[in-house]
């Protein structure tokens, strides 16, 4: 049983694990149920969409690396909320991340609040962010909105946390390389699933 907070509690095996690369999940989730997407929204959405219904998930938990130039590396974050950084049609009157002729809104909040865990608002796009200035979102990366808009549109709760790897600026492909394998780790430890160690 998975308590994410005093409101919702699942079954561990009607929890769908959601993660970009093997390699931000080690050999920790070997035994769950887990799905790989790829990265990116496009891969994410088409990936997701396939396992919803195949597997009929009762919760989807996406894990994964993401950068932060608010929260610190190593610091694990609760995305309640999601912005897609990289639409931009301002030039026919949108306003900036919202997306034209879209019912979804610009600042998407579907995300289920863990204990304990700071909270923060995602923003996805199809690139690595490297310069991060942006004050509509804290946290960076390239899948948690494609997946977050897929679990509301089939009703299904979500749960987003993000392993800080890097501060989203000039060292932060360095940073990613060095600290992504401690995510899996981390991630572990919280949903307590603790029968492979992994090498910190």
């Amino acid at each position: 049983m998975i308590a994410i907070n005093q409101q919702y509690q699942f079954l561990i095996e009607n929890v769908l694990f959601v993660f970009a690369l093997e390699i931000e999940a080690a050999s920790v989730f070997n035994e769950q149920n887990v799905l790989f997407t790829g990265i990116g929204k496009v891969n994410a959405s088409y990936e997701l969409t396939k396992a919803i219904h195949h597997k009929k998930p009762d919760l989807i938990v996406n894990l994964g690396t993401a950068g932060s130039n608010r929260f610190s590396k190593g610091t694990i974050v609760c995305c309640s909320e999601f912005v897609q950084r990289d639409m931009d049609v301002r030039g026919l009157g949108y306003a900036l991340y919202e997306t034209p002729f879209s019912k979804d809104p610009l600042v998407l909040n579907y995300g289920l609040l863990m204990d304990d865990f700071a909270v923060g608002i995602c923003g996805t796009g199809d690139n690595f962010e490297m310069a991060h200035s942006e004050t509509k979102y804290n946290v960076v990366d390239m899948e948690a909105y494609a997946l977050a808009t897929i679990a509301r549109r089939e009703n299904i709760p979500f749960l987003c946390l993000k392993y800080i790897s890097d501060g989203a600026d000039d060292s932060a492909a360095e940073d990613w390389l060095v600290l992504v394998h401690k995510a899996a780790v981390a991630f572990g430890k919280i949903f307590q699933i603790n029968k492979v160690s992994v090498v910190e």
